[in-house]
């Protein structure tokens, strides 16, 4: 029996959303979200819009999961998952979980991995996905983020190759980025119509009406119940990962190659922390790199002032030094970013209600001035020497 991608493929005329479906997607919405996709502000607009393109494209493989046997099961999202099914965020959690919107998440040690806008098993019982864009806007980051879902997928249910599914408004091929990932081994392009011309079917007087929900079905399954085929302990990966640096560091004092991923478990890890810093490596780091808060240089003292802890960490696979900065007033962690000169800027915030803030709020004070200077000498553009 061909694959799902070649069935996919021959029923490509099918994937036409119309007005049923695309009003049936709005009961994933909000009504406060309904409503912004009428929304004369093209940015509140554009957001709702991707969101409720998601649901249409969740609607339309409901409807063809039941008339295909390509699909053995898909997995429910949105306003299908029941409550007590959304798991709230804690460390330790690994695996498949919901989140408090219903949105299908693989979590470690607390913090989201990955978020899959469809997951569905094939005829074959192998896992599969989908990504559902309406933007060209971040393509790269995309091309990564799609191989490291393909990488996580992969370990987790033990495939050495993973369906992916890029469903599009647009034509991705008029970029660099969507041809390539088009070009790869089970890989399909599914366009539609583009946003506008859907939504041109219905009007917003009618987006809270009659909407109807999926029958209780045996190929109808939460994310949560997919048994895993691999154990899955990613703060003993990212523990392994750090060690290893901590190693090379010493041993090397950061000259020769870095250290890379030895395994598959070693490719899991998306970001290493090495732990808090004491004052004196926070103090020795202000004397080698300036630290830029919306356009304001802050110094050591004005740090401690402003900020309970700094927890030094790189970004992975390229080793991109962070720090991140724990506020005195509010429940949120300032992200720090390198910029071309070696200096630290602000570059966005980490909220309380994600899992990577719990994880940041659970690491101590165990870097000293030499260990953490020699962990940014090692990975930073300017090191020491700017």
């Amino acid at each position: 029996m061909a694959d799902i991608t070649s069935w996919l493929k021959k029923n490509l005329s099918s994937f036409e959303p119309d007005e049923y479906l695309a009003l049936n997607a709005t009961r994933h919405l909000g009504k406060t979200e309904q409503a912004k996709l009428f929304s004369p502000e093209i940015e509140k607009m554009r957001t709702a819009e991707g969101r409720w393109y998601e649901a249409i494209m969740y609607e339309m493989f409901l409807k063809m999961t039941l008339e295909s046997r390509e699909i053995k099961a898909l997995a429910l999202k949105g306003v299908d998952v029941p409550h007590g099914s959304r798991e709230r965020i804690k460390l330790g959690q690994n695996g498949l979980f919901y989140s408090r919107c219903g949105d299908i998440t693989v979590r470690g040690n607390g913090q989201d991995l990955a978020e899959f806008d469809l997951l569905f098993i094939d005829h074959n019982n192998h896992i599969g996905f989908a990504e559902v864009v309406t933007s060209a806007s971040d393509m790269k980051e995309f091309e990564q983020e799609i191989a490291y879902k393909r990488t996580l997928l992969g370990y987790l249910f033990d495939q050495k190759e993973v369906t992916f599914l890029l469903i599009s408004s647009f034509d991705v091929t008029n970029y660099v980025v969507g041809r390539r990932l088009v070009r790869t081994p089970r890989t399909l392009n599914i366009q539609t119509a583009s946003c506008e011309e859907i939504k041109s079917q219905i009007t917003q007087k009618r987006t809270g009406q009659h909407h109807t929900r999926p029958p209780r079905h045996e190929k109808f399954i939460l994310a949560r119940d997919i048994p895993l085929r691999h154990p899955f302990d990613y703060e003993k990966y990212h523990e392994y990962e750090k060690t290893k640096v901590f190693t090379w560091v010493s041993s090397t004092n950061g000259k020769g190659d870095r250290p890379g991923p030895e395994d598959d478990t070693g490719r899991l890890v998306k970001k290493i922390l090495y732990g808090a810093m004491y004052p004196s490596a926070v103090r020795s780091l202000c004397r080698n790199h300036e630290f830029i808060v919306r356009g304001e240089r802050i110094g050591y003292d004005e740090i401690m002032k402003r900020y309970s802890k700094a927890v030094l960490a790189t970004d992975l696979p390229g080793f991109d030094p962070i720090i991140y900065l724990r506020n005195r007033r509010k429940q949120e962690y300032l992200k720090m970013v390198q910029n071309g000169d070696g200096n630290f800027k602000f570059e966005r915030f980490t909220p309380p209600k994600v899992g990577f803030f719990l994880w940041l709020e659970s690491l101590q004070p165990i870097l000293g001035a030499r260990i953490s200077t020699s962990i940014l000498d090692a990975f930073s553009q300017n090191g020491s020497d700017k």
